[in-house]
């Protein structure tokens, strides 16, 4: 019956991330003692005061539909957490609470393109942004960067990729999967290009936000002449631990936040009541209670990249925030391993799972094609292995 699917849904891609995580289960049920370096999900549980007060809302008896923009309570700590890390000031109608901040995104996609907008992706992206914007019937624009200039757009290369049908521009900062942050200079020189086309909408996905080993983090949203503009995209699946609690929310103009409302109300309308209350809990919370997580991802950040560098081939970058690497792998391109031709990076991180048993994800999910990423929210252990057997797999050719 596949022909009775949508054009919609047969020219959409899996999102290799999840795809690479099913493999790896399939593998393991079969017996393969198989170390995930894929998904970007922290290892640690989520922290107890957080929990707690998910009990206590099942005890308060929160049970009902919530409403489609989140509880004001909720929106209250949004506002708080924006104002106290980011320099933000933002109103209850600039809020949009939703189910996980890929919500947020899709929201953001379909209440503003229409057939054959453009949005620019600094590659390397996310890997579920150039799907979301083809879903919103826009064009994806790639512009790529390399780990020579460490993963980062110039504004030279934004001006080159503005064009008249210009929508939007999405970037992630700290980014997934380079680890690379924007400073607030490097900020400043992509917002004079846009000052020139007042009519671009800036999409700042921060949901790395506090996994930041450089210092301050910036938002385009902090300058005057840029707020009117941007959309600030956040969550608390990654520095909270909170991924299955499913909270993503936006700080935008008015006018996108009432028609992403708009638009949240036809799908799925309010997030989980519980997962709300706890988040409000997370947020109010000083950030130093999360810190320990943030120092263990630091810690296993030069860990792993001390054994990449350690592997001829691979050409790395020191990630400045998140909790994965994104080496440069073409040395291996065009060469015979265990069998394997390895002619792109999907055929390299097949023969890392496959050989190695070691689960990683291809560039080419994120518009990178000659890198892998790795994650370290794993263990030391699981790292230190992991590596070993990369190691051991490649050079043994």
């Amino acid at each position: 019956m596949q022909e009775q699917l949508s054009n919609r849904i047969n020219n959409l891609a899996t999102s290799q991330t999840l795809a690479m995580a099913a493999k790896a289960r399939e593998l393991r049920a079969e017996g393969k003692d198989i170390i995930g370096l894929s998904l970007g999900e922290p290892d640690f549980n989520t922290p107890d005061f957080i929990k707690e007060a998910a009990i206590q809302a099942i005890n308060d008896d929160y049970n009902s539909y919530t409403p489609v923009d989140g509880y004001v309570e909720l929106k209250d700590a949004i506002i708080n957490k924006f104002k106290r890390d980011n320099q933000l000031t933002y109103d209850r109608s600039q809020i949009v609470v939703s189910t996980g901040a890929k919500q947020s995104l899709a929201n953001v996609a379909m209440v503003l393109l229409n057939p054959g907008d453009e949005v620019i992706l600094p590659c390397p992206y996310w890997v579920s942004y150039a799907e979301i914007v083809k879903l919103a019937e826009g064009t994806p624009v790639e512009v790529p960067t390399s780990v020579e200039t460490d993963f980062k757009m110039t504004p030279e290369q934004l001006e080159a990729a503005i064009t008249p049908k210009t929508k939007m521009i999405w970037y992630s900062s700290p980014c997934n999967p380079s680890g690379m942050v924007y400073s607030k200079e490097e900020l400043r020189g992509l917002a004079d290009v846009l000052k020139k086309h007042p009519d671009i909408i800036v999409v700042s996905d921060e949901i790395y936000e506090h996994i930041n080993f450089v210092g301050d983090h910036a938002s385009m949203a902090q300058f005057e002449d840029m707020y009117d503009r941007v959309v600030t995209v956040n969550g608390v699946s990654k520095a909270f631990a909170m991924t299955g609690w499913r909270i993503g929310y936006i700080g935008a103009p008015a006018w996108i936040a009432r028609a992403c409302n708009k638009m949240q109300g036809q799908i799925t309308s309010g997030a989980n009541c519980i997962a709300q209350r706890a988040v409000i809990t997370a947020l109010e919370a000083p950030v130093s209670k999360i810190s320990y997580m943030i120092d263990t991802f630091k810690s296993r950040r030069k860990l792993v990249n001390d054994l990449l560098n350690d592997i001829e081939g691979f050409v790395t970058t020191d990630p400045e925030g998140a909790f994965y690497v994104f080496p440069n792998i073409s040395h291996f391109f065009g060469k015979t391993i265990k069998g394997h031709k390895i002619e792109n990076a999907t055929d390299f991180s097949m023969l890392l799972l496959e050989e190695a048993l070691v689960a990683t994800v291809t560039g080419d999910a994120f518009g990178s094609p000659n890198c892998i990423r790795l994650s370290y929210a794993a263990s030391e252990s699981q790292i230190e292995e992991a590596l070993k057997r990369i190691k051991t797999v490649l050079t043994e050719v």
